[in-house]
């Protein structure tokens, strides 16, 4: 099965994240995009982004925001966060981040060369950030990649 890298716009993006993604809707904004073909079909995608933590958006952190493929496409999450690692990495970041719900083990992410930095943040927004989202009210986990010089 060849699947292809090819870039794709926030909007592309956006309409398969709010078709196929598990638990999530699309993103806000993003820094760049990035879809996954088989033949001529989307068959995912990936989001990347400025860090949503305040504590991480130091200008040269990276963050992968969301990440999509449809079930059957075996190794295209690994593809994706590799794709995202090489392009921040020629964008200038330093480093790249992203997060996993609790319950999810991921192994895309390993297989990927990420360390887990363990649970990260609460599970649902707080104070004005709280916009009434629908989204998993589960702890998070925190996964890192140095990207080099």
């Amino acid at each position: 099965m060849q699947m292809q890298i090819k870039p794709i716009t926030f909007k592309q993006a956006s309409e398969f994240i709010n078709k196929y993604h598990r638990h999530h809707n699309a993103t806000i904004g993003c820094k760049f995009c990035i879809g996954l073909y088989h033949k001529d079909s989307l068959i995912g995608c990936a989001v990347c982004g400025r860090p949503v933590s305040r504590y991480y958006d130091d200008g040269l952190t990276c963050e992968i925001n969301r990440v999509c493929v449809i079930e059957g496409y075996k190794n295209g999450c690994s593809m994706l966060y590799g794709a995202c690692c090489r392009i921040a990495k020629n964008m200038g970041y330093k480093k790249i981040i992203t997060y996993t719900l609790q319950s999810e083990n991921g192994a895309s992410l390993k297989a990927s060369n990420f360390v887990c930095e363990g649970q990260a943040g609460g599970t649902h927004w707080t104070g004005k950030r709280n916009k009434g989202q629908l989204i998993p009210n589960e702890l998070k986990k925190r996964w890192v990649k140095q990207l080099g010089a």
